[in-house]
C-alpha cells in the first residue's frame, strides 16, 4: 500500500508509516507521476484534486488535512467511487488567534479598547463561532451573519451583511467559498458594498481570497477610502497583487491556520478517517505528538487589562512576524509557497501556562483559550 502525503503535513510519515509505504511530496506542483501506484492521497489546500489529477490513477482515498475543501472536486470523486475525508475545524483555533493578534495590533496603534468596538463576523462555523465565543467572553459586542444558519433557524441572532457593513467597526470573514447558488460567497465584498462601508473600518479576510473582490478593494483604496485591511488570502493566489499588498496594513501568505496544533489536528483527522476506511480504526491523542513549547509558563499579576492581554497574545504569536517576510519576497516566483513550506513553528495560546494571582484573570484567560491557573 502506497500513501502519498503533502510534505507540510506534520507527523504524517510517523502515523501513516504504520499502514504502508509513505512518500512526502510538494503540494504545488504535485508530482503527478507519483500517483501511478498510489492507493491514498493526502493533501492540503494548495493541491487541486480533480479529474485532471486523478483520472486513470489507482487512488481509492483522498484526504485533505484542511477544514475547507473547495480545492477538491468532491462530486467527481463520488462518481469515481473514491472515498474522501476532510478535517473540519482542525485549524479553527489558529485562525481565531490570528484575528485576535491582528486586532491587538490595531488597538495599540489606534489606542482603542476592543470592548468599545462592534465586531461583525461573516460565516459562523467552526472559526466564526469560536471567535464570537471568545470575543463575548471579553465583553465585546458581536454581530453575526450566516445566511445558511439563519435559514435553518439556528438558535442565534443573525443579521444581514448590509447590517454588518453599516454597524460593525470590524468585519472579519470566515465563510467557505461558494461560487453559485443561494449562498454564493464569491466577491461577497465588492465595489457596491465597499461604497456602503463607512470610513475607518477594519476588514479582515482569513477565509478564501475570492470572498473579497481584490480589484475592487484596490480601487477603493486608490480612490482614498480609509480602511484598515488584513489579508491572509488573496485573489489570485499565490500571484497576489503587489499594488494591493502595498496598500494594506497586514499581509500574510495564507498561514492564519498554520499553528503546529492546527496542522497536527488536520493530519490526525485524515489519518483516523483513512484507518476507518481500511478497517483499522485508530485514535490519536494530539498531546502525545506535540513538543513542549519554547516558552511554556509565565506568571502575571492583577486584573486582565487589554494591555496585559495584548502582551500575552503577542508573546505566543504576533501577526507582524509574518507580514514582513511576505513583503520582502512578494512578486518573486515560488516565494509565496516557500514561506508556507518553511513556516516556523507557531503554537496556540493553550500551549502557554499562565499562572495568575487573580482568580478572575485566570477564569477569563481560560474562557478565551489560554491554559491559566490561579495560585
Amino acid at each position: 500500500m502506497k500513501i502519498l502525503v503533502d510534505e507540510n503535513m506534520p507527523y504524517a510519515q510517523q502515523l501513516f508509516c504504520q499502514l504502508g509505504e509513505v512518500k512526502a511530496v510538494p503540494g504545488r506542483p504535485l508530482p503527478i507521476e507519483e500517483l501511478d501506484d498510489t492507493d491514498a492521497l493526502m493533501v492540503r489546500s494548495i493541491t487541486k484534486v480533480n479529474a485532471s489529477l486523478l483520472a486513470g490513477k489507482p487512488v481509492k482515498f483522498v484526504g485533505t488535512a484542511t477544514a475547507g475543501f473547495d480545492h477538491v472536486d468532491t462530486a467527481w470523486l463520488e462518481q469515481q467511487k473514491i472515498a474522501f475525508s476532510s478535517a473540519p475545524g482542525c485549524n479553527a483555533i489558529a485562525v481565531v488567534e490570528y484575528v485576535f493578534s491582528a486586532l491587538m495590533v490595531f488597538a495599540e496603534q489606534e489606542g482603542f479598547q476592543l470592548t468599545d468596538k462592534t465586531v461583525g463576523i461573516v460565516g459562523v462555523g467552526n472559526v466564526g463561532g469560536r471567535l464570537a465565543k471568545r470575543l463575548r467572553a471579553l465583553g465585546v459586542n458581536v454581530l453575526l451573519c450566516d445566511p445558511p444558519r439563519a435559514d435553518r433557524g439556528d438558535d442565534e441572532q443573525f443579521h444581514s451583511l448590509e447590517t454588518l457593513l453599516k454597524q460593525a467597526d470590524i468585519l472579519t470573514f470566515h465563510t467557505p467559498l461558494n461560487k453559485s447558488g443561494r449562498y454564493n460567497s464569491y466577491h461577497l465584498i465588492n465595489e457596491s458594498n465597499l461604497d456602503i462601508l463607512p470610513e475607518g473600518r477594519i476588514l479582515i479576510n482569513a477565509s478564501r481570497g475570492e470572498v473579497i473582490d481584490n480589484a475592487a478593494l484596490l480601487s477603493a483604496l486608490n480612490q482614498g477610502k480609509k480602511l484598515r485591511v488584513v489579508l491572509d488570502v488573496w485573489e489570485p493566489e499565490p500571484d497576489l497583487s503587489l499594488e494591493l499588498l502595498n496598500k494594506i496594513d497586514i499581509a500574510t501568505p495564507h498561514i492564519a491556520g498554520y499553528t503546529l496544533e492546527g496542522k497536527a489536528r488536520g493530519t490526525t483527522q485524515v489519518y483516523e478517517a483513512y484507518c476507518d476506511f481500511i478497517g483499522q480504526p485508530q485514535h490519536v491523542e494530539l498531546s502525545t505528538l506535540l513538543p513542549k513549547p519554547l516558552i511554556s509558563t509565565i506568571s502575571v499579576q492583577g486584573e486582565l487589562t487589554q494591555t496585559l492581554l495584548k502582551q500575552l497574545i503577542h508573546l505566543v504569536y504576533d501577526v507582524r512576524r509574518d507580514d514582513a517576510p511576505l513583503r520582502k519576497v512578494a512578486g518573486i516566483k515560488g516565494e509565496f509557497d516557500k514561506l508556507r513550506k518553511f513556516y516556523p513553528v507557531r503554537r496556540e495560546w493553550s500551549s502557554l501556562q499562565v499562572v495568575c494571582d487573580n482568580p478572575t484573570t485566570a477564569s477569563l484567560l481560560n474562557a478565551i483559550g489560554f491554559n491559566a491557573t490561579h495560585k
